[in-house]
Parts: C-alpha cells; sequence; structure tokens
C-alpha cells in the first residue's frame, strides 16, 4: 500500500470523516479543502462533566477529527502524531462546537496544523496544534 490517496478530498471526508467513532460521537464534516478541515459536534449531556460544560476529552475529539480529515485532504494517508490543545473556555450542553484545521508546514512526510475549536458566537473554546506524519 503506498499511501498515495486517489480522490483526497472525498477520502478525507467520506473514509476518515466518518470513521467509526466520529459516526459514534455524532461529529460531522462540514467542508474540506486542500490542507484544511472544518469539523462539527452538537455537545450532548452525556459529553459534559461534572459542572454540565463539554468534557476536554469531547472538545479533544473534535479538534483531532478536523486535524485527521484535513491532513488526508492533501493526497496521501496521514496519521497525527502529536496534537496539543490549550482549553480557553467552556461550551454548554446543547452547543454546537466547530473545529477547523488548517496546513501550516506541509513537507514530504511531515506536516504541522493549526486547530482552532469554537463554540456559541465563534467564541473560542480551544485552541492547539497539530503534527501529522504522511506515509
Amino acid at each position: 500500500m503506498s499511501g498515495t490517496i486517489e480522490n483526497p478530498l472525498t477520502y478525507a471526508a467520506e473514509t476518515v470523516g466518518k470513521d467509526p467513532m466520529a459516526t459514534f460521537l455524532g461529529i460531522t464534516v462540514e467542508e474540506v479543502q486542500h490542507g484544511y478541515a472544518r469539523c462539527a459536534l452538537v455537545v450532548k449531556p452525556e459529553y459534559c462533566n461534572a459542572v454540565d460544560r463539554a468534557h476536554g476529552t469531547t472538545v479533544y475529539a473534535v479538534a483531532d477529527q478536523a486535524l485527521a480529515v484535513a491532513a488526508n485532504a492533501t493526497g496521501t494517508m496521514a496519521f497525527a502524531l502529536n496534537v496539543n490543545i490549550n482549553f480557553v473556555a467552556a461550551a454548554a450542553s446543547g452547543e454546537t462546537i466547530v473545529a477547523e484545521a488548517s496546513a501550516v508546514s506541509m513537507g514530504r512526510k511531515i506536516s504541522v496544523w493549526k486547530i482552532a475549536v469554537t463554540g456559541k458566537n465563534k467564541a473560542v473554546v480551544a485552541s492547539g496544534e497539530g503534527v501529522a506524519y504522511h506515509k
């Protein structure tokens, strides 16, 4: 298996974007371009912490999914090597959170990504960086 993807935007949106975990959580792909993806998730009550705010794993999940979709939209199969998330504000139950991942640097094997998660009124919920390996 070479790692080259024949139709990267379709692969990113349909295969990566609808992986079993993303489907289970209800993460949807809203937009995919070469080196960019936007994914969304409605925060369900079971995705919240003890104070009825989106649990960190919920915020991380949508950020990680945006990174995966964006990195795989580049034409080669990609896997996250590292993701750093900074939690900035809370998102409430019922709120839709949106993660956007965009390329900062794309090398032959390693790419670096900026990730932003926003909530109600486009308020920043989290910001982060990701590094991906391209097969």
